[in-house]
């Protein structure tokens, strides 16, 4: 049953944080549902619901927020994770309801590969920036977590391909004072990647260096440390494979590669948020899936990379990261 209905549980949450519901709870505010400007019956039951999936706590005679939701659902807060919410909410939350379809014909939902280059092939500036909002609440806090796993002390230089709005950069700038970083994207994606590093103060530290990391021949060489952050999911073997030895050829010697991303366990029988990220992927890519650590251990050793291993987190991103060393 709990499987049957999971979706209530999605759209009352998706509703709470359209109606900023949290945001107007922030900082120990505490609201009665005549005061949050919903008819009464409706108020009486969304406050309900959001307290029994743990976002809201019943004090007196009103609710305030939970110590999660202040944390991640506040607009504004460093972690705020509404831009998740909202993008699955706007953007893959209907084309799921179509799931069948692409087990079928193994063509994604949200766009359409016989007229678009790419799922960000969209006419729809409003849409691209809900992506990159949900993409940097997605990544800013699994970045954290990251920092505090993968030891970069004595690293210097660090390329993060296909880095997005740069939250990786951010997060593991600010826990290494003495790291630099450059994001590594399309000239539009590195646009805001720029901003948001100037709203964090980090220019100094934190640059960008537009290409395609698919066509271009190779990678901006100089660095030891390329992280790729929930960007092998999207490709398929091959194409991965190429892009690794792009990595392999760019790091300098005694270079760090970081694979971060949601990963299978060997027999591929879960864990359920990696598996269930690898159907996401059918609805949203030609050929993404998620992969096993060991699938990545073995892309890796074979582009030549040593001393190879995976390193375990928890993070609404990542579950971990392969590591290997260029020799």
């Amino acid at each position: 049953m709990e499987l049957v209905t999971g979706f209530w549980s999605f759209k009352t949450f998706a509703a709470a944080v359209e109606l900023d519901l949290f945001t107007r709870l922030a900082g120990g505010r505490t609201l009665t549902k005549e005061q949050i400007g919903l008819p009464e019956r409706p108020a009486d039951l969304l406050l309900a619901a959001c307290a029994s999936l743990g976002l809201l706590e019943r004090d007196g005679d009103g609710y305030r927020n939970s110590a999660i939701a202040e944390e991640f659902l506040v607009r504004g807060k460093p972690y705020y994770f509404g831009g998740q919410v909202t993008y699955c909410d706007q953007r893959t939350y209907l084309p799921w309801h179509r799931i069948g379809e692409a087990l079928r014909t193994d063509r994604p939902l949200t766009w359409d590969p016989a007229t678009q280059e790419s799922m960000f092939d969209t006419a729809d500036p409003q849409m691209l920036s809900t992506f990159w909002d949900a993409m940097y609440s997605t990544s800013v806090f699994t970045a954290r977590a990251l920092s505090e796993t993968v030891d970069l002390k004595g690293r210097g230089r660090l390329l993060d391909v296909g880095g997005g709005s740069g939250a990786y950069d951010i997060e593991l700038c600010r826990t290494h004072p003495d790291l630099k970083a450059t994001v590594f994207d399309l000239p539009h994606v590195c646009e805001i990647a720029a901003a948001k590093a100037a709203a964090a103060g980090l220019s100094d530290r934190i640059g960008t260096a537009p290409g395609d990391f698919l066509q271009d021949g190779q990678l901006p060489g100089g660095y030891d440390v390329v992280l790729l952050s929930m960007i092998l999911h999207d490709w398929d073997e091959a194409t991965n494979r190429r892009l690794l030895a792009k990595v392999f050829a760019a790091l300098e010697p005694g270079g760090l590669v970081i694979v971060s991303e949601l990963l299978l366990d060997a027999d591929r029988a879960g864990p359920a948020p990696a598996a269930l990220m690898g159907m996401n992927m059918l609805v949203e890519t030609v050929a993404g899936r998620n992969y096993s650590n060991a699938e990545y251990e073995r892309w890796l050793a074979d582009a030549g990379f040593t001393g190879v291993r995976t390193v375990r987190f928890d993070a609404p991103g990542a579950n971990g990261a392969v590591l290997g060393v260029k020799p």
